[in-house]
């Protein structure tokens, strides 16, 4: 049985990890850290999970979390992680980050995009960035995790088989929506309700910080044009990408590396996803249409932000850390309706 704790409780994403951890046939919860909250019992602060986890929460103690858990999962917002991460591995703990504090390997792009130097650089080369299906083999022995982000995911899935395709020089672009919940737990009056109801808007137009993580991911050989939206709904990423290659070609041999991929569904030529059919899962669901007319491929990709694109990636880390089925603890489909 794991020992998994949770650094900062009651985020959304951490909630979904609470949610995975207390079903997850081998893994004990055993500590789960607020500092706003320490004290309090879990499903007093959290009622989702009354009579599922009698846990209480507590202060952070790195000491006490490295001893007592084998892995200890961070959901602290930006800039907070670099520390806790750094004291819980000087303190031995294999640590899964679900923030992007690691997930960016030089500290100078890390301060251009998120305005702060980076306090534990030494980090950066020992964290594996948490794609399983790209580095699956370099989990196995990690130390130090980094979750992707959430639009990454839905990107980098479908763009990563395609970069010994034709892809040409002009540079991708990428429009993508998330729900509000992408925005995170505190509030702000950009995401308030009376703001974003009945309302649609891009944010963040060629300065969001998700740009550098997925031009690294790709190894700087594609140029991406990506512009993020939020809608009015709750939960699920829908992007849109638009490829123009040198000539237009099938891209469906290219996917095949996935065919084994559990939680990646290649939907095929003309079948396009829909967030209801991924929402609350692990699932990365994607198709594509090649426009003769423009001499463009169009692939759409559909997640779930706080499961496929959070907590469920998180956890099949943790799987392939400790041995276990990658699968385990994931295996549900999409809440729709």
């Amino acid at each position: 049985m794991i020992r998994a704790g949770l650094v900062g409780t009651t985020g959304y994403g951490a909630r979904e990890l609470v949610q995975l951890l207390l079903g997850h046939p081998g893994v004990e919860l055993c500590a789960a850290v607020s500092s706003s909250a320490a004290g309090q019992p879990l499903g007093e602060v959290l009622p989702a999970f009354r009579k599922l986890s009698d846990l209480k929460l507590e202060e952070f103690d790195p000491a006490r979390l490295a001893q007592s858990c084998d892995v200890v999962f961070v959901g602290v917002p930006e800039k907070a992680a670099m520390g806790m991460v750094a004291q819980l591995r000087e303190a031995g703990a294999r640590v899964i980050d679900i923030g992007p504090d690691f997930r960016l390997k030089d500290p100078a792009v890390y301060k251009t995009y998120y305005k702060e130097e980076h306090h534990a650089p030494a980090l950066l080369e020992e964290s594996v960035y948490g794609l399983v299906a790209q580095n699956r083999a370099a989990l196995k022995d990690a130390q130090l995790v980094a979750v992707p982000g959430c639009y990454p995911i839905s990107v980098l899935t479908p763009l990563l088989p395609l970069l010994d395709a034709p892809l040409g020089t002009v540079p991708v672009v990428i429009n993508a929506t998330s729900g509000i919940s992408g925005a995170g737990r505190t509030p702000s009056e950009g995401f308030h309700f009376p703001e974003m109801n009945e309302n649609y808007k891009a944010y963040k137009v060629a300065v969001h910080q998700h740009t550098p993580e997925m031009e690294q991911v790709l190894g700087h050989r594609l140029l991406l044009q990506f512009t993020p939206h939020v809608a009015p709904y709750t939960r699920g990423i829908l992007s849109t990408i638009v490829i123009r290659p040198e000539t237009l070609f099938d891209p469906a041999p290219y996917y095949a590396r996935y065919e084994n991929e559990p939680f990646i569904r290649v939907l095929g030529e003309g079948s396009l996803p829909e967030v209801k059919y991924v929402r609350s899962s692990t699932f990365c669901d994607f198709g594509w249409v090649r426009d003769a007319r423009t001499g463009n491929l169009i692939i759409v990709s559909a997640i779930d932000n706080l499961v496929g694109g959070t907590a469920g990636m998180a956890v099949q880390c943790m799987n392939l850390m400790f041995g276990l089925d990658e699968r385990q603890g994931l295996l549900r489909g999409g809440m729709a309706p």
